[in-house]
């Protein structure tokens, strides 16, 4: 037996290579990959550590370790 893997990033393309597997009577199976497997780039792993502390500090806020602004506070900071 021989194992084939195809890459593709057109849903028309797969839905023709579907087509012609299926002709050919050919056993396959369908994965589909997610973003997660490639290395995030600089932007995205900025963006993923600031969303990382900020649940830091919820938690820390709901187990009563630290205080968070109030609404009115941040607003005051900004203006």
């Amino acid at each position: 037996m021989t194992t084939l893997r195809v890459d593709i990033d057109n849903k028309k393309s797969e839905k023709v290579v579907l087509a012609v597997f299926e002709a050919l009577g050919l056993n396959y199976k369908i994965e589909i990959a997610s973003d997660t497997d490639r290395p995030l780039n600089k932007k995205e792993q900025m963006l993923y550590d600031r969303l990382k502390d900020s649940f830091e500090e919820i938690k820390q806020h709901q187990d009563g370790k630290i205080k968070l602004k109030t609404i009115e506070e941040v607003l005051s900071e900004l203006s």
